[in-house]
């Protein structure tokens, strides 16, 4: 597939992950242990242990990332969310009206918390002793999150593909390595073309809501004229209209997601020369989390390491950059320099909220 995109198959450095399920069940048993016994405080750092694991093991040209991030950045971020929901909750209780103040200013406070989260997982993320920057600003965050996300909502979907851009040029156009920069500018076109599968298939879960809707609606109707229970009948109608909608809209959401990476990294430049690249299959991966799901159930989460490991080195694997030239000139030249975002950042920022 990378012929045919790229024509440089020769260029491509694919990913690779050396982790194992047996390695990071170790790591998974120990981090659910301590998290149990300490009421949830050591999550913070189970989040450290297990992300310098999988970064530790993503190779790419040969070389691992690396994740530096301490327990206690994270941590603090965590408390200060905590303490805001408690704050919030308290005055909710005894004063609608300051709660609605708290609950709108958290909404206006949104785009801060994602750039400063996207800043932080950028900072503490290196690859080859070079670290990653975002230099992103609040209203690009607040034009790509809220304003983006208000015209997918509205527009019933419609929109979702200019919302996609406007997101992942934020991301991108914002993301540093050393003094290098990334940009992607993904056609618009492109992406109506994975939109199209996924809206198609969430107007196939809309109609199939409708259709079961009608026929529990018409099946109550003539229960109850026979005195069966028409409280539960009516609760039975909204699971069995609700679940099947839901669980069409997720796969519509999959398709979307992949379909929308698989675009914007292929779309991507670093340093004006090297293209990212991407070829998950929408289908395969769906097939993954799907599996992993009911495998992690059947085992009580006992399998969930296996999972996790299983989807990480597919998404890894079909990932890469095709270099212009040789990708080690360019990290040496950096190196010689002393690119100032090499220093270690002493960030107590600590919102990491997954972006």
């Amino acid at each position: 597939m990378q012929e045919a995109v790229f024509g440089r198959a020769d260029a491509l450095r694919r990913g690779e992950f050396r982790g194992s399920a047996g390695e990071y069940f170790g790591i998974w048993i120990v981090n659910i242990l301590l998290t149990i016994v300490t009421v949830g405080i050591y999550s913070a750092w189970a989040k450290v242990r297990r992300n310098r694991y999988f970064y530790g093991n993503s190779f790419i040209d040969g070389h691992s990332f690396d994740y530096h991030a301490k327990g206690l950045q994270i941590f603090i971020g965590r408390a200060i969310v905590f303490g805001y929901i408690i704050g919030y909750n308290i005055l909710l209780t005894f004063s609608p009206i300051a709660g609605g103040i708290l609950a709108l200013l958290m909404f206006v406070l949104l785009p801060w918390i994602v750039m400063r989260s996207l800043r932080f997982n950028a900072r503490v993320t290196s690859y080859r002793n070079i670290r990653f920057d975002f230099v992103g600003k609040t209203w690009g965050a607040f034009v790509a999150i809220i304003f983006g996300g208000l015209i997918a909502f509205f527009s019933l979907g419609i929109l979702a593909p200019f919302a996609s851009r406007w997101l992942y040029r934020y991301i991108f156009n914002n993301l540093r390595y050393g003094d290098r920069a990334f940009e992607t500018d993904p056609k618009i076109g492109a992406l109506y073309r994975v939109w199209l599968p996924a809206f198609l298939l969430m107007l196939v879960g809309a109609a199939v809501g409708g259709a079961l809707f009608v026929l529990i609606y018409y099946g109550a109707v003539a229960s109850a004229d026979s005195g069966m229970d028409g409280e539960a009948l009516l609760v039975l109608g909204i699971y069995g209209t609700v679940i099947p909608v839901l669980l069409l809209w997720g796969v519509a959401a999959i398709f979307y997601r992949i379909g929308v990476r698989n675009v914007v990294m292929n779309s991507a430049r670093f340093d004006t020369r090297h293209s990212l690249f991407s070829d998950l299959g929408r289908l395969r991966y769906f097939w993954i989390v799907v599996s992993n799901l009911v495998v992690t159930i059947l085992t009580l989460s006992l399998m969930r390491p296996w999972a996790a490991v299983r989807e990480h080195r597919y998404v890894i694997e079909h990932s890469g950059i095709v270099v212009d030239g040789e990708l080690g000139d360019v990290v040496s030249s950096m190196q010689a320099s002393g690119s100032a975002v090499t220093a270690e950042y002493l960030d107590l920022e600590g919102f990491d909220f997954g972006f």
